[in-house]
């Protein structure tokens, strides 16, 4: 891991992920979850202000991106609320089926190198009559956004984190056999970063 990934990106990242706009998502998303949560790609923690602990009986976040557990074990403890750390990919999670009333990934799959994998895992995990929150950014519905989209991710991703702008959220989520309501548009902010997708799904 070079300085930049190591020292500078997880601060840039934090960032991005607390502007106005993308807070305001989270604030209508992750106060839904309830009972046994695990929520893919915690990074930071900028979900943790969010939840309901009167919901929660337990709380496990998984991130490979250990240069970022410090920041969440910091709002952790700001929240007052407990969270067991994981320092894994979500393509392949020690965890048995069946095990989790919710899961959330917000501002995640754009980032996993195999998100169908992530996905397959979210399925495999999640509770018969579970739930699946999720937001994410993806590839625009407008050919020509989704054409520059395309020709600026190669130079996006290497500075900020493998990020990827081209993913089809709604696509992945069938593929994964997710029975999904998604709601779909843009955001306030430079339209080629800003097409969202959020919702939640369940085991189809």
């Amino acid at each position: 891991m070079n300085w930049y990934d190591r020292l500078v990106l997880p601060w840039l990242i934090d960032i991005a992920c607390g502007l106005p706009m993308v807070q305001a998502k989270r604030r209508l998303l992750v106060p839904q979850a309830r009972g046994r949560v695990l929520e893919i790609g915690m990074g930071t923690g900028r979900n943790l202000p969010f939840y309901d602990r009167s919901r929660i009986t337990q709380l496990v976040g998984v991130d490979p991106a250990l240069q970022m557990h410090r920041l969440a074990q910091r709002r952790s403890a700001r929240a007052g609320i407990g969270v067991d750390l994981v320092g894994l990919s979500a393509e392949r999670l020690p965890l048995p089926d069946d095990s989790f009333d919710t899961v959330v990934c917000t501002y995640t799959l754009c980032s996993i190198p195999d998100p169908a994998a992530a996905l397959y895992e979210v399925r495999r995990v999640l509770k018969p009559g579970g739930q699946f929150l999720f937001c994410e950014h993806g590839r625009s519905p407008d050919p020509a956004l989704a054409r520059w989209q395309t020709r600026i991710e190669p130079l996006w991703k290497p500075l900020a984190g493998g990020c990827h702008l081209t993913r089809d959220v709604p696509m992945l989520l069938r593929d994964a056999r997710l029975q999904a309501d998604v709601e779909q548009g843009y955001i306030s902010g430079p339209r080629v970063l800003t097409y969202h997708y959020w919702g939640q799904a369940s085991k189809a």
